[in-house]
């Protein structure tokens, strides 16, 4: 029952298809719609396969930072691999998602410098994130949430004077007093000072014409001069005056007027106030984003100052009473189901017995992933036209954390084949190339700039291959077909088996005798001959007539067979040609339904 209730705050995966793997996401509402279905706002977290080529080496390179900072411990290459497949990145989308599309639960932590990485993957459904992506702008940025644990944020603490050592720092250098407890004012005198200091800060809002606009009431101004600001610069004034009133009070009301403290409650207006809670709305308590994109023209500083004194105001209370009315109204959690539906992808064979699938059984056909040849369920995985599939565990594992638990060159493949928007990072004449109905001359023309010379070299154990395991191979019918792909991994585990029994009857190669490449080149120039070209001044004559018969013939032939003509006619000089292609005997009577031949015309005309 626990393990199928969802709240606010769980990472879950859904499923938005039945061959790609499990989208991994944060819930952040549950609202019931109209019809009374239930739909989760939820925030999305991407994977390495989701983002481009230079984003994951850029994420390589702060993978080795993070490693070579927090000294792990060595990996191999699979555990390496594995580890992309836990890793995801933070993004600030938002999305609405069914909540029948829920499959299951996952842990999602920040990368925090203590950890360590073998840990995940030790544990099952847990994923790590340390960078944040933006689909829009696609980039990757550090998150701004890292909590600073780690040697690098500790502070060095000195050693302990001995007993009778003095202390020979500069005690100005390291802190300032701003205050000392051990005054010569009683608290009645520094209350007393307190409030003629809040009087000349009335008075000086009352002088300032601005202040005045914003302040238009004296209510306002007294509540404005009673603020921290106005206190922090009374009593910094007395320490300052050596805690003697009469210098003090002189010093708030100088030659030239009252002094007038404001802070940044005062000093922002009514409309940028409107934009921080709308930024707040939207980014939450991220100062920098709300810089960026609202407040431009403030400073940092001024912004998080501002900030801490909103909370204190009664505008706060209020929406912080109207968020917990909503949240009241607001579903808190739901139940979902097991989902029981068998997945499309599930390969079932004809004649196979109850809860053991025959197709796995068949010869040279093994897991993509670890290889095996027995498994209580298979499943269809990667590009149809490959037969590819997968055991029960390595779907499972495909499912959960998009991939493979060994690397493979076919990931890509059937990473291209669940996305019907592959191609959208390559370029056009890129896109073009790889089509099969792009010929041979306009793809050589597309790739003309990027084409670079290479030499393919095949290995010995890839030669033996393909004598050993020629059946298998089939190198007529895949040659028959050049665009489907070969199961190399089928190949390579059949000439394993078939390698051992094969080494004690050695193959007898025998070698063929090549003819020089003059004598190649003399044959085929005698096969085929050099047509001589036709001088430019001669111009061959045009019948006229010969034209117009030509014309009229192709025109009634393509429209209407020899035997379905009307009535019998035919058009002029049909007759005569078909005389010239075929002769008949004089006197031979005619066939039935045909016309009689006409002689050919005297002269060139009609």
């Amino acid at each position: 029952m626990a393990a199928n209730m969802y709240r606010v705050g769980d990472y879950v995966y859904f499923e938005n298809s039945s061959s790609n793997p499990y989208l991994v996401r944060r819930i952040e509402e549950l609202n019931k719609t109209a019809n009374g279905n239930v739909e989760a706002k939820v925030v999305c977290l991407f994977r390495r396969r989701d983002i481009s080529s230079s984003l994951n080496s850029l994420a390589d390179s702060n993978a080795r930072e993070f490693e070579e900072e927090s000294k792990q411990p060595t990996m191999t290459e699979q555990q390496r691999h594995q580890l992309k497949h836990r890793e995801l990145f933070l993004s600030r989308q938002f999305e609405s998602l069914p909540a029948t599309h829920i499959r299951g639960k996952c842990s999602v932590t920040l990368l925090n410098e203590t950890d360590i990485l073998g840990q995940y993957l030790e544990k099952e459904d847990c994923f790590f994130y340390s960078l944040v992506f933006d689909p829009v702008q696609k980039t990757l940025l550090a998150d701004q949430g890292e909590i600073r644990v780690g040697c690098k944020y500790q502070a060095e603490i000195p050693d302990r004077l001995a007993e009778g050592e003095s202390d020979n720092r500069n005690q100005q250098k390291m802190e300032m007093k701003v205050w000392d407890p051990d005054n010569p004012l009683t608290d009645r005198q520094i209350d007393q000072f307190l409030v003629v200091a809040r009087a000349v800060g009335t008075f000086a809002r009352a002088l300032d014409c601005s202040s005045s606009i914003r302040q238009p009431s004296l209510h306002m101004s007294a509540a404005a001069a009673s603020r921290d600001i106005t206190l922090f610069h009374a009593m910094d004034t007395l320490q300052r005056n050596g805690y003697d009133l009469a210098k003090a009070m002189s010093t708030l009301v100088p030659q030239g007027g009252p002094v007038l403290c404001r802070d940044e409650m005062e000093e922002w207006s009514a409309s940028e106030a409107m934009l921080f809670e709308e930024a707040l709305e939207k980014y939450g308590k991220d100062f920098n984003d709300i810089r960026q994109d609202f407040l431009p023209w403030k400073s940092l500083a001024s912004i998080v100052q501002f900030y801490y004194m909103w909370k204190t105001t009664d505008r706060y209370i209020q929406q912080k009473r109207l968020k917990a009315a909503e949240a009241d109204s607001k579903l808190k959690q739901v139940y979902i189901p097991t989902y029981t539906k068998p997945n499309p992808n599930q390969i079932i064979s004809v004649g196979s017995k109850p809860g053991m699938n025959g197709a796995g059984f068949q010869k040279g056909l093994t897991c993509e992933s670890c290889h095996t040849t027995q498994s209580a369920q298979w499943y269809a995985w990667g590009p149809p036209n490959m037969q590819c599939r997968l055991c029960a565990s390595c779907w499972i594992y495909w499912k959960k954390y998009g991939g493979l638990k060994t690397p493979t060159q076919l990931e890509g493949a059937a990473r291209s084949a669940s996305e019907p928007h592959s191609r959208g990072h390559l370029s056009r004449p890129e896109a073009q190339s790889l089509s099969p109905y792009t010929t041979s001359a306009s793809r050589a023309k597309l790739l003309a700039k990027n084409r670079q010379t290479f030499l393919l070299q095949t290995t010995r154990l890839t030669r033996l291959a393909r004598r050993l395991c020629r059946d298998v191979l089939q190198p007529r019918r895949a040659a028959r077909r050049p665009y489907a792909p070969i199961n190399a991994n089928a190949i390579k585990a059949e000439c394993s088996i078939r390698l051992p029994k094969a080494a004690k009857a050695p193959l007898k190669i025998h070698p063929l005798a090549r003819l020089p490449l003059a004598a190649i080149v003399k044959e085929l120039a005698a096969q085929a001959p050099l047509k001589p070209k036709t001088p430019r001044g001669t111009k061959t004559p045009i019948n006229r007539n010969q034209l117009s018969q030509s014309r009229g013939l192709a025109g009634l032939v393509g429209k209407r067979g020899y035997e379905g003509g009307a009535e019998g006619h035919r058009p002029p000089g049909y007759g005569w040609e078909r005389r010239a292609s075929r002769s008949r005997p004089t006197g031979a009577p005619y066939r039935r339904g045909c016309a009689p031949v006409l002689p050919p015309p005297a002269s060139g005309r009609n």
